[in-house]
């Protein structure tokens, strides 16, 4: 595997960290290409149902064979939960219990009531979603744990229909380790589809595909188009890219656990980044070597790139991080630890010879769907916070209205909207007629 290395010493030359961020987000590939295909996919559907659904599932992931119906009845997955390794249930079961814990305690006040000086009140309530699907990326792999991230979080925000859909494999059939995470979190409603098409039936509906009001999760550049398209008709987490990782280190993290961990992230495989970040011109080298030497055992690796940078502070390093806005960021080594408070911008942060990023796509508890391509300056790890949406409800009495008018009238004459302003007037009561004046006056 290519490991690339990149000196930061010489500022001048290199330029800001902004400019070696972007640097390194241009080694990694894009959507350009597949937009008008996903926008026929997107269009077929909508008008076509689950034919279209179903002809796209016998081109992408069936190899021409006839898909099976596309919803799962609820016997395949009790048959897919009871083949299921025991070790493998015991860990969904330690992710369920450790994700929900965590989205949990992300929940707020579902109502507030805030008492304005107008005299009127204007209560927030914050209400879930009434329906969830979870894209669950299979066919030829599996992710389980995709499966437990968003399903739970959508139970702990309250949603009570969540659906999740995955993609078939040659056979027809739904990845059985899917399957059975679907049994153990408690759906039963789980599709055999993927793609566009899929996230446009989920958008939708379809004669055998349910609305959502949320569609989450990972998947191909495909899948992301298609979310990013139809946005405007369903909520959704945020555009889920390939996945990338940065290690900050010093010189007393073990260069062992930094390259496993940088090669365990490059196997996501094509459109990965892995980027090990110090500024230990030898702890770099080491690192170096740890690498090359793992990766012989892993031939098949192949992310988009894998770069080892040498900054001149670790204080430069965490900059560095900052910009490039990392999905995954590890700080390994006592002065990079404890720079931990000056990170502004990843999707999850974890500390210590411990905190394998492996460790959060699994069972640590926090959320693996998170913002990838730089979105961790402005997009957040998927949380209940994306199942559920703030509902103003306004009481306006009499006074209020009155006192409300006097000030909203003027702007809204401003703005060129008289009927605004006259609807607000309309509220201020007339003054009342005194008795009529006598002839001494």
């Amino acid at each position: 595997m290519l490991v690339e290395r990149v000196t930061l010493t010489d500022v001048e030359r290199q330029g800001t960290p902004a400019v070696v961020a972007a640097h390194l987000r241009r080694l990694i590939g894009g959507v350009e290409e597949i937009e008008e295909t996903v926008a026929t996919i997107v269009s077929h559907v909508r008008a076509e149902g689950d034919e279209a659904v179903r002809e796209y599932t016998r081109r992408f992931d069936t190899d021409g064979a006839e898909p099976r119906e596309l919803c799962v009845p609820a016997h395949e997955l009790d048959e897919a939960l009871e083949r299921m390794p025991l070790e493998v249930v015991a860990g969904l079961q330690v992710a369920i219990a450790n994700v929900a814990r965590v989205a949990d305690a992300s929940i707020g006040p579902e109502q507030v009531a805030v008492d304005l000086p107008q005299g009127h009140t204007v209560t927030l309530r914050e209400l879930p979603v009434g329906a969830a699907a979870i894209y669950a990326p299979g066919g030829r792999a599996a992710y389980p744990s995709t499966v437990v991230m968003g399903v739970v979080t959508a139970r702990a925000a309250g949603v009570v229909d969540v659906a999740v859909c995955t993609p078939p494999g040659p056979d027809g059939q739904a990845h059985p380790a899917i399957l059975a995470a679907c049994r153990l979190c408690g759906v039963e409603r789980v599709y055999r589809m993927g793609g566009a098409q899929a996230i446009a039936a989920l958008a939708f509906g379809t004669e055998s595909v349910g609305r959502a009001d949320v569609v989450v999760g990972p998947g191909n550049l495909y899948v992301q188009e298609a979310k990013r398209r139809l946005s405007h008709v369903v909520g959704i987490d945020g555009f889920a890219g390939p996945s990338d990782l940065m290690v900050v280190f010093g010189p007393d993290a073990d260069p062992r656990l930094v390259a496993l961990d940088l090669l365990a992230q490059a196997e996501h495989g094509a459109g990965s980044f892995v980027a090990g970040v110090s500024s230990s011109r030898a702890a770099l080298d080491a690192v170096g070597v740890e690498i090359e030497r793992e990766a012989v055992s892993w031939p098949d690796l192949e992310p988009d790139a894998c770069v080892l940078i040498e900054t001149t502070t670790p204080a430069a390093a965490i900059e560095l991080a900052n910009e490039f806005a990392p999905e995954h960021l590890q700080l390994m080594g006592a002065a990079e630890e404890a720079l931990a408070g000056r990170v502004r911008a990843a999707g999850c942060v974890l500390l210590g010879p411990g905190g394998a990023t492996a460790f959060g796509d699994y069972t640590a508890g926090s959320n693996h769907v998170l913002p990838t391509g730089g979105a961790a300056r402005f997009a957040s790890t998927l949380s209940p916070r994306h199942f559920r949406r703030r509902m103003s409800v306004v009481e306006i009495g009499n006074e209020a209205a009155a006192k409300l008018a006097q000030a909203g009238a003027p702007v809204a004459n401003a703005e060129g909207f008289p009927l605004h302003a006259l609807s607000m007037r309309a509220r201020i009561p007339e003054p009342p007629s005194g008795p009529p004046l006598s002839e001494n006056g």
